[in-house]
């Protein structure tokens, strides 16, 4: 019986399932009978290698003490395995020249690897941005604390998207503590945990979803393809290329955008005394991870690091369904052993529709990433190029 419910979701494609119970067997089939999409796949196929880029440059920044900040490759190797480096330090350094620079250290004895000036160059440009955009980052701190039913949020779960978020990495001093007039710091119930809470709570009734301004986008458009009727609780809405929409499955999704909900910034008063509650209760979780991808740099996240704020934010959902439930909002890869949800509305062709300083340089590191080996000349082709100058120039003499 199991085998034929899973082979009847995968025919229909409609792992949306607002108004009735989605039968599934495990979480890892659903993940499976997820409709692709090949644009996202594509980007999370190079993203991925940007991420172990990343890793092991905070691994070389980490260490000061040299100048300019560098690792052995001794070091580097004893952490291939925690890096995701499958097939060791070395060859994954010498894949990426315009990054990393090995040379070695006569006083030490050994190769060491450190950042090259292009990628130094960028990590400053990144920290200015940062330092420019303080203020936008207080805001985002302060609207994500909003989200969380106690207007607090633990320490550590922050800590896990900082820079998905585009905090500077000492943000505890040059943000928390420089604004205490809006956060505050304080320990935990548990031992060596601390939590972060605003200190005006409430000063979320200012603030409205990033979801809004779309409404009063499409409200103005007169060729909007969504009922101006409805817009008052729509989400924009873009399914993945080849996925089959059945009408039920319109018919569910129309019904679903017509639901009220209590938006994200808003105190929720409602109890789960109702089938209509439950669903009105989904609806305001996905306006939740909505506004939070929303304020993230890139507009993606690790689903494993939302988790972290799915108690706070009173969801209790399994997050990662939640997105799969709605493939028109988000799109779920599984590229590179790890989970990663893209708010669709935020890209079109595999870019960020709309950057901001902190990405745009960001991206520099990317452009560097996908180079690759482009424009290095190995030594083999140096003796080429040296032989066929000899040649060229032997011609010209005899001429």
């Amino acid at each position: 019986m199991r085998l034929h419910i899973v082979k009847f979701m995968l025919k229909c494609q409609s792992s949306f399932q607002s108004n009735s119970v989605r039968y599934k067997t495990t979480s890892a089939q659903y993940v499976a009978s997820r409709a692709r999409d090949a644009t996202f796949e594509k980007l999370m196929d190079k993203y991925k290698n940007l991420l172990k880029v990343i890793a092991v440059q905070d691994v070389i920044l980490a260490n000061p003490a040299n100048n300019p900040p560098a690792a052995s490759l001794d070091f580097l190797s004893r952490l291939s395995q925690k890096l995701h480096l499958n097939r060791g330090a070395a060859s994954f350094l010498h894949k990426y020249p315009h990054i990393f620079y090995i040379f070695y250290d006569p006083i030490k004895s050994q190769p060491f690897c450190r950042l090259t000036d292009a990628v130094i160059d960028i990590c400053r440009q990144e920290a200015v941005a940062i330092n420019a955009s303080l203020p936008d980052v207080v805001d985002q701190l302060v609207r994500l604390l909003s989200m969380s039913t106690t207007k607090s949020l633990p320490l550590r779960a922050i800590f896990k998207v900082w820079r998905e978020l585009g905090l500077p990495d000492d943000f505890e001093d040059s943000v928390i503590s420089r604004n205490s007039h809006l956060f505050r710091l304080h320990a935990a119930h548990e031992p060596n945990t601390h939590v972060l809470e605003l200190v005006d709570k409430m000063c979320s009734n200012k603030f409205k979803a990033a979801v809004e301004n779309w409404r009063l986008i499409e409200c103005c458009k007169e060729d909007s393809t969504v009922d101006r009727t409805e817009i008052r609780f729509s989400f924009k809405h873009s399914h993945p290329p080849g996925m089959r929409l059945s009408k039920d499955f319109k018919a569910k999704v129309k019904e679903w955008q017509k639901l009220p909900y209590v938006g994200p910034y808003e105190e929720l008063l409602e109890e789960r005394n109702s089938k209509a509650a439950i669903m009105r209760l989904e609806k305001r979780a996905v306006s939740i991870v909505h506004e939070f991808l929303s304020l993230t740099v890139e507009k993606m996240v690790e689903v494993e690091k939302i988790s972290h704020f799915r108690k706070s934010f009173g969801i209790d959902l399994n997050i990662r369904d939640l997105f799969l439930d709605h493939p028109g909002m988000f799109y779920l890869s599984t590229k590179g052993k790890r989970h990663t949800v893209f708010l669709r509305e935020a890209y079109e062709r595999g870019c960020l529709i709309e950057t901001s300083p902190v990405y745009d340089i960001r991206r520099k590191l990317f452009d560097l990433v996908l180079l690759g080996r482009c424009g290095i000349v190995s030594n083999k082709q140096k003796s080429v190029e040296i032989s066929q100058g000899k040649s060229c120039l032997q011609e010209e003499n005899n001429q």
